[in-house]
């Protein structure tokens, strides 16, 4: 997704930074307001030969530890502030500056030792608080409704819970009437989805939830990822790995489990944006201890 010395501007916790990587792998974050007259570096561009990015008003450029660099050197002070950063596998994780709770997640890492990458989707900043999108993940019950048009389901139940702290996982059962002609036509992945489906989703909080599903073809693992932008707006993308029994398939149905996750996202979307102001639920749905315990940990993680 960050690409070669191409500036991505990222927006967490409120405040805006600026990531590239560099030919050989490396991979900074800075501040994204230039000290000079607040330009946005994200607007700049990278030099290859000095490994420095370059502000778009005045063209001064920076390092990676946030030093001017002019006339073949560095200076010795930063003058913008480096984000610290953490590489894990493919990912790259920070805690923005604040003092770690837990460590850096290895759900992703596990599945990338027996799953192969599909692709990203459903890439997105949601106008809703970072709480709001969280219980949406938690909150199985919303597969009968928000997703009903697309995966025709009739039928939701959790089988099993388990937590331990932060992580957790749960068993689910989800019940489907056929797609009609026209839906499977539209997105193929929907003709192979078994009407009875045995899924398991796997939790580590607060950024990570993964959907492992099982299809004809071989199983995906789609792996959702939250975090927060501002105090009202959640960026959130999916991670979509596949372990095919036969290579052709995976090509075959990789555009269509992609398209597909593009479509919970934007169910998701539209269902998290047009919420009123929350207030406390006169309705109990069954199993709604897994949403519950995911606002205990948010309300005890503030």
């Amino acid at each position: 997704m960050l690409g070669i010395n191409k500036p991505h501007k990222i927006t967490l916790n409120g405040k805006d930074y600026v990531l590239w990587q560099s030919q050989n792998g490396e991979i900074f974050a800075l501040d994204n307001i230039c000290p000079h007259m607040q330009a946005p570096l994200s607007e700049g561009w990278i030099c290859q030969e000095t490994n420095t990015i370059t502000c778009p008003f005045h063209a001064l450029e920076f390092d990676g530890n946030g030093r001017l660099y002019k006339e073949g050197k560095v200076d010795n002070t930063p003058i913008t502030q480096p984000l610290e950063l953490i590489v894990k596998d493919d990912c790259i994780w920070t805690y923005a500056g604040l003092e770690p709770k837990i460590p850096i997640p290895d759900l992703i890492s596990k599945i990338s030792e027996e799953y192969e990458l599909l692709g990203v989707a459903g890439e997105k900043s949601i106008k809703a608080d970072f709480l709001s999108n969280i219980l949406v993940n938690y909150d199985y019950n919303h597969q009968n409704g928000t997703h009903k048009e697309l995966f025709r389901i009739v039928s939701c139940k959790v089988s099993s819970f388990e937590n331990k702290g932060y992580y957790a996982k749960v068993e689910q059962e989800a019940i489907r009437e056929e797609n009609t002609i026209g839906e499977i036509f539209k997105n193929p992945a929907l003709g192979i989805m078994p009407k009875v489906m045995n899924n398991i989703l796997e939790y580590a909080f607060p950024s990570s939830t993964v959907f492992f599903a099982k299809a004809p073809i071989g199983q995906i693992a789609q792996t959702h990822i939250l975090y927060p932008e501002t105090e009202t707006q959640t960026k959130t993308f999916i991670l979509m790995y596949a372990k095919s029994k036969n290579p052709f398939f995976k090509l075959l149905f990789k555009r269509a489990f992609l398209e597909a996750a593009n479509t919970v996202v934007e169910q998701d979307t539209t269902a998290v944006e047009s919420l009123y102001p929350r207030e406390k639920a006169k309705i109990r749905l069954p199993g709604e201890e897994v949403m519950f315990y995911a606002e205990k940990l948010y309300r005890e993680w503030q």
